[in-house]
Formats: structure tokens, C-alpha cells, sequence
């Protein structure tokens, strides 16, 4: 086995434990001490994920593939993005100025920089689903950095390190299952690959994680009473 065969046979035993540990921890009860251990093998998992990515997208650049090495380059900031305010958030629930420190700023600044970059490249090669995608990398960085710059509204709100803590688990959510459908599966199943499983593959998981956003959101962040919107305007 070369080293590429393995980096590669351990990305996807990696993504394998993602997968199953998203699941697990989205079914046990929130807050439970098995929940929280789950939900750290998936967090560090993750983390494998990214450091085993960065070096397939080199490697598509010297394949001559660099459209699809930009878009794993994308993959990993939003990923990196995702793992580190989803953990941080939990450690930092009491310090809103830590959690929104230099490396949140960074991966904000990352995550809009590349999305541009992405959506640039869309056009240039004019390809919709990297235009698509772009917007949730121009969407995340802008709110970063906008939280960075109302910290003080963000610490005032109810529970704001948990809707921190699953909004970062569901963009976490969707990369895993865009790089299981879009990535593993056509492999395992050649013959279902095609045009219709890339796009369901990578917009279906983010159509759902935004679902799951509003449903989570009108559970655990009511709407702030007006009087108290106008206040923070």
C-alpha cells in the first residue's frame, strides 16, 4: 500500500466515524454525559478529517485537477471553521471575548475569502454548483466577523453558546454528508453516479441542516422582544 492509498483509506475510515457519531450524538439526549463524549469522537474526528484533507487537495493540484482541489481546499476552511466553534463554544460558553478571539476572526476572514474564491471560480468555469456553494462560506465568515464586531449582543443572548454549539454541528453535518454522498458513495456504487446525485449529494444535507436550524432555533432562541431589537439597532 502506497502512502496516498493509505491517506486515503484513512480519510475515509475517518469520515466512516463521523458519520456514525453525528448520528449517534444527534439521537441521545442533549447535555447527557454520553451525548458529550460522543459528541467529542465526532469533534475529533472531524479534526482527522481536515488534517487528512489538506493534503488530498495538494494532491489534486498535481493531478492537473485544480478546480476540484480548490473546492476540497473550500471544504476543509468551512470544516476547520465549523469543528473549532462547535468545540469552543461549549469551552467558552462563560467568555464570549475568548470564544470570539483571533482564531474565530481568522476562520471567519478564511471562510469569506474563500467563499469569494469559490463563487469567482464558479463563474470562470461556469459551474453552478460551486456558485451555489460559495454562499455558505460568503454567508458564515460575514456573520463571524459581524459577531465578532456585536459581541457584546451576541454574549446577551439566551443561551447563545449552545445555538453556537449546533449551528457548527449542523454546517459539520453537512460537509460529512456531502463527502459520504458526493464523495464515497459513487465510489462504492458506481452506478448511481451522475449529474442528479452530485447536486442532491451537496445541496440536499445543506437544505436539511437548514430545516434543522429553524426548527432548533424557534425551540432553544425565541425571537428577542422587540423593544430589546431596537435597543441593540
Amino acid at each position: 500500500m502506497t502512502a496516498y492509498s493509505l491517506l486515503v483509506a484513512s480519510h475515509a475510515g475517518i469520515g466512516l466515524l463521523a458519520l456514525t457519531t453525528f448520528w449517534t450524538a444527534a439521537a441521545l439526549r442533549k447535555g447527557s454525559p454520553l451525548h458529550r463524549r460522543v459528541g467529542q469522537v465526532y469533534l475529533l474526528a472531524m479534526a482527522g478529517i481536515v488534517l487528512t484533507a489538506m493534503p488530498l487537495a495538494v494532491a489534486r493540484l498535481y493531478e492537473g485537477r485544480p478546480v476540484t482541489a480548490a473546492f476540497l481546499g473550500y471544504l476543509v476552511v468551512l470544516t476547520a471553521s465549523g469543528t473549532w466553534t462547535a468545540w469552543r463554544a461549549v469551552r467558552d460558553k462563560h467568555d464570549v471575548a475568548r470564544y470570539t478571539g483571533p482564531v474565530y476572526v481568522l476562520l471567519g476572514a478564511l471562510s469569506l475569502a474563500s467563499g469569494a474564491a469559490v463563487l469567482a471560480l464558479g463563474l470562470k468555469v461556469g459551474s453552478p454548483l460551486l456558485m451555489g456553494f460559495s454562499a455558505v462560506g460568503l454567508f458564515a465568515g460575514q456573520d463571524m466577523l459581524r459577531k465578532r464586531r456585536h459581541r457584546e449582543r451576541l454574549a446577551a443572548r439566551p443561551r447563545w453558546w449552545f445555538i453556537e454549539h449546533y449551528t457548527a454541528m449542523l454546517g459539520n453535518g453537512v460537509a460529512t454528508h456531502i463527502a459520504f454522498l458526493g464523495i464515497g458513495l459513487p465510489r462504492l456504487l458506481p452506478a448511481i453516479d451522475g449529474p442528479a446525485l452530485q447536486y442532491a449529494s451537496w445541496f440536499g444535507p445543506l437544505v436539511l441542516a437548514l430545516l434543522a436550524k429553524l426548527w432548533l432555533d424557534r425551540r432553544y432562541a425565541p425571537a428577542r422582544p422587540m423593544m430589546a431589537v431596537a435597543a441593540t439597532a
